[in-house]
């Protein structure tokens, strides 16, 4: 992602301000497609209290986000003009130095505002796009234990995964300065930050949850394919938000972000139905939705450094390895109920890994080096590895004190009623 102080003289433009603002709506309409998206695939029993999962990161990490949140993603302006962006600063020194976002809002001595002015208006609309940001990272981690997670639990351990994972991360990745970034990883709108970083949490989580009663292959199927359908149709609309507004202008970067993210999904789903229809006899409309949202998430890196040629061929890889790989929870024993791990950890590596060979002159092909490769494996490694052992601790924190999964009875009974006092149907 081109990073707030390097913004060109565009995107400091009101056209910026604005752009940035419609793509920060499109990105937060994302999260109640996911909610739809995973609502579908799991049990009547348990739709609301999937859907809650992801609403409720909508309502928690907007209110962490202003506070303190965008001060630790991207740092406080040092004195020589270097933003600092590390763990420890953020954290422990001043992670609220900017709470409210005061910075941005030119405020009288008497407590009143004034016009904001054309660099306060675009410092305004960045935070607000990077907010939907934080917000649809966390909301992805809840597929991987839909169906028996305590609602309360899952509200504790977004907010304390947010604050000591994801916003840390997002500095190392975006912020200027930050390590990763000085080391050359290359992640255009958030193949680590977003999409590795969500499914590494996801595994620990579905490994610190356990298995769901009865754990099988095919022990259950979606409750509502056409809410699915429309879920991966909003997340897919929410993506060109997601990937074209990360230029942070209306320019020639914007567009090529666009046309990817119309190629790497659209492949994607030909490759998951053709491995479908290889693999198991016939494709199904879970499985195009599937591909289409591992596209997605392939092309979050590289949206700006490939060629829409070298998108397709991502693509279609990924739909492919994805229709594979989300067959690996049955061989390994891991309950990640909607394939989190299998779309989001592992598109998000193919994605990220995939700039080191063919990116637009930084990758193999084009350097004959594999210094690119290097920076981009790095990258996935601190990301998934940090990302895990840290979800790891806070679950198993959680599931020893105040217990993080539901009982038996509990599970057996559904979710909803158990939990909310609701059932999504009333027939």
């Amino acid at each position: 992602m081109t990073v707030l102080a390097n913004a060109t003289a565009d995107a400091t433009s009101n056209l910026g301000s604005l752009w940035l603002l419609v793509a920060a709506a499109m990105v937060l309409l994302m999260t109640p497609g996911l909610a739809f998206f995973y609502g579908g695939m799991v049990q009547a029993k348990s739709v609301i209290n999937m859907m809650m999962m992801s609403f409720g990161a909508i309502a928690l990490v907007s209110v962490l986000w202003i506070v303190y949140g965008y001060s630790m993603s991207f740092g406080v302006a040092a004195a020589d003009g270097r933003v600092i962006d590390w763990v420890i600063p953020h954290v422990l020194l001043n992670p609220f130095a900017n709470v409210g976002l005061h910075d941005y809002l030119p405020i009288h001595a008497d407590g009143s505002l004034s016009a904001l002015n054309t660099g306060d208006t675009f410092s305004l609309s960045f935070a607000a796009f990077e907010a939907t940001f934080a917000i649809i990272t966390v909301a992805l981690i809840s597929g991987a234990i839909a169906d028996r997670a305590k609602f309360g639990a899952w509200m504790i351990f977004a907010g304390v995964w947010v604050t000591v994972v994801y916003f840390p991360v997002a500095s190392w990745v975006f912020s200027h300065g930050g390590w990763l970034q000085d080391l050359g990883l290359h992640d255009f709108a958030g193949g680590t930050v977003v999409e590795v970083n969500s499914g590494a949490a996801a595994l620990a989580l579905a490994l610190v949850l356990g298995r769901r009663i009865g754990f099988t292959k095919g022990m259950a199927k979606p409750h509502n394919v056409p809410l699915t359908l429309i879920g991966a149709a909003l997340l897919w609309f929410g993506w060109f938000g997601f990937n074209s507004g990360s230029a942070l202008a209306v320019d020639t970067t914007a567009a090529l972000a666009w046309i990817n993210t119309l190629a790497a999904p659209a492949a994607a789903t030909i490759g998951w139905m053709i491995t479908e229809k290889l693999k198991d006899g016939k494709p199904t409309s879970i499985g195009a939705a599937s591909g289409a949202v591992s596209g997605l998430v392939a092309i979050t890196p590289s949206a700006n450094i490939l060629t829409p040629m070298w998108a397709l061929v991502l693509g279609l890889i990924t739909g492919m390895v994805c229709c594979l790989a989300i067959e690996l929870k049955w061989r390994l024993g891991f309950d990640d109920t909607l394939d989190v791990v299998g779309i989001h950890l592992i598109g998000g590596l193919i994605g990220t890994l995939f700039i080191g060979f063919f990116g637009a002159g930084i990758g193999l092909l084009d350097t004959g080096s594999f210094g690119q490769l290097g920076a981009q494996a790095i990258g996935c490694l601190a990301v998934g590895a940090y990302s895990f052992v840290v979800a790891y601790a806070i679950g198993w924190g959680l599931q020893k004190t105040i217990g993080f999964r539901i009982t038996s009875e509990d599970e057996s009974a559904g979710v909803d009623s158990t939990l909310h006092g609701e059932e999504s149907y009333a027939i």
